[in-house]
């Protein structure tokens, strides 16, 4: 038995990433060997934006143990099909991101080359007719996807919307009752061990001294651990997410709530609803260069289609990441580790994916080197791919004349998204590496939807004559549109 398995876990910092990581360690390490403490503030405020997610929060809520019934009450939360885009590519446009796949069972890949081919030949329509989530979503419906490869319901995707507060509320719950001890308090001091700078303890506005092996550092943009003790450096990405600021802001439910985000470009960034089952989340990203906190405010409260709940929240960040997320016996988690702007809802994924890599590569208390270069290597692919994904939204933009968008245009891009761009250009394929969050219906619907067409196609479709390839793709549409006026109404599955 390795009698450096670690006996003390301290997480600091509560909110969304917080008690996410709490209830996860607590489900998978041996309570009677290892005890996991977590200290707050209340004092202390969250970001509190994550409301939205992507499907990968299924595979949290599944490993931790949540009923999604219970869940659902507890955070008042929505089903979500995928993302409206409105305004992006150019004015008066809209677009959607479904989470979904395009076609039908056995489709696969093989269907965005029938489909380039069919349009190169003259076919007209939407792409989103041939996506079940996209045309559900439109028209207001949703059920669960089913594991039957003969169904469409099994092209199916979906996430959730939900308040972050009552979420880290419900997570607190459930963590407390596995054994999570919580400390309320302020962090005054933090110790490091003389020869290897490993942090040893922390202590408290309370007088209190809590001691550790790991220490995961959940204290958002603050990042006091892994940059205010550990100084890990980071990479800013602002040169291709501009943005720096948002202002958030709760509004009355107005109407049954959307089973999809809402993304509208403005002047100086974008905005986000965010459709609840007690209220509507609203939000401004913007860059502070083109336009002040007060304006922005204003632009949001004028723009809300029901009376705002409170004043408008503003909030400060800067696009980019730690240059190390784990550090001595340091684990960043969530924001600490870096932030991506809430456009594609990724922030509570990477939550969990911290998360995961965490339990995949979980150390002893001599946290091997080996062992945490890992954890930096594919953290680090992970969010520069995930930048790929939003910058594509940013610089793909036409007939915008507001200097945001003008220099978003302009701007140079990494090598990484402009070899996708013209791969696509040139052949209609999504290159993709193996562990990339989004998949090839992500990037094939966005880089349509930002108005970039290919020229070509895989030409082993050629095998299929352009008749028949017709004919396909018309029973694929038929069917969908039949599927997706079967569907409940989103309310009415809510309820």
């Amino acid at each position: 038995m390795n009698d450096r398995r670690v006996e003390k876990i301290v997480i600091v910092g509560g909110g969304t990433a917080g008690w996410m990581t709490a209830a996860a360690l607590a489900k998978a390490v041996d309570r009677q060997q290892c005890s996991i403490v977590l200290i707050e503030s209340e004092d202390i405020g969250t970001i509190g934006v994550g409301e939205a997610t992507i499907p990968t929060i299924h595979w949290f809520n599944s490993i931790v143990g949540i009923n999604e019934k219970e869940f659902m009450r507890a955070t008042r939360a929505t089903f979500k099909l995928g993302i409206e885009f409105r305004d992006w590519a150019q004015p008066d446009y809209r677009y959607f991101h479904p989470f979904g796949r395009y076609g039908l069972p056995g489709d696969g890949v093989a269907f965005q080359h029938r489909w380039i081919k069919a349009q190169l030949e003259g076919l007209g329509g939407d792409v989103e007719d041939y996506s079940l989530n996209s045309v559900a979503a439109r028209n207001g419906k949703f059920s669960f996807p089913v594991d039957d490869s003969r169904s469409p319901h099994s092209t199916l995707g979906y996430a959730y919307h939900f308040d972050a507060a009552l979420y880290a509320k419900f997570l607190r719950t459930r963590s407390e009752s596995q054994g999570v001890v919580r400390h309320e308090g302020i962090v005054l001091r933090i110790d490091q061990h003389p020869e290897t700078g490993f942090v040893t303890a922390l202590h408290t506005n309370k007088g209190e001294t809590l001691s550790g092996d790991l220490f995961i550092d959940c204290t958002g943009i603050r990042a006091l651990l892994i940059e205010g003790v550990l100084q890990s450096g980071f990479d800013d990405w602002s040169h291709w997410l501009p943005c720096d600021r948002a202002q958030a802001v709760p509004s009355e439910r107005v109407g049954p709530p959307a089973p999809y985000t809402r993304s509208t470009a403005r002047a100086a960034g974008w905005q986000w609803r965010i459709p609840l089952q007690h209220r509507t989340g609203n939000g401004y990203v913007y860059c502070s260069q083109f336009i002040s906190d007060d304006e922005a405010a204003s632009v949001l409260l004028q723009s809300l289609d029901a009376p705002a709940l409170a004043d408008p929240k503003p909030i400060r960040f800067k696009a980019g990441r730690r240059r190390v997320a784990w550090n001595k016996n340091v684990i960043a988690i969530g924001l600490s580790g870096g932030f991506l702007e809430p456009l594609e809802s990724t922030s509570i994924h990477l939550i969990q994916s911290g998360i995961a890599k965490l339990l995949s590569l979980f150390p002893d208390r001599n946290c091997d080197p080996y062992v945490v270069e890992q954890y930096n290597r594919v953290v680090a692919e992970e969010l520069s791919g995930i930048k790929d994904f939003l910058a594509l939204h940013y610089h793909s933009t036409r007939e915008r004349t507001e200097p945001l968008w003008t220099y978003c245009r302009a701007m140079s891009l990494p090598e990484t998204l402009r070899y996708r761009e013209e791969h696509f250009a040139r052949s209609g394929r999504i290159v993709l590496s193996t562990d990339e969050l989004f998949k090839e219906a992500s990037w094939f619907a966005v880089l349509l939807g930002q108005g970039h067409k290919p020229r070509d196609y895989n030409p082993l479709i050629d095998s299929i004559q352009s008749t028949n390839n017709f004919s396909h793709l018309r029973r694929i549409r038929e069917r969908i549109q039949e599927t997706a006026a079967r569907m409940p109404d989103h309310l009415a599955f809510l309820a």
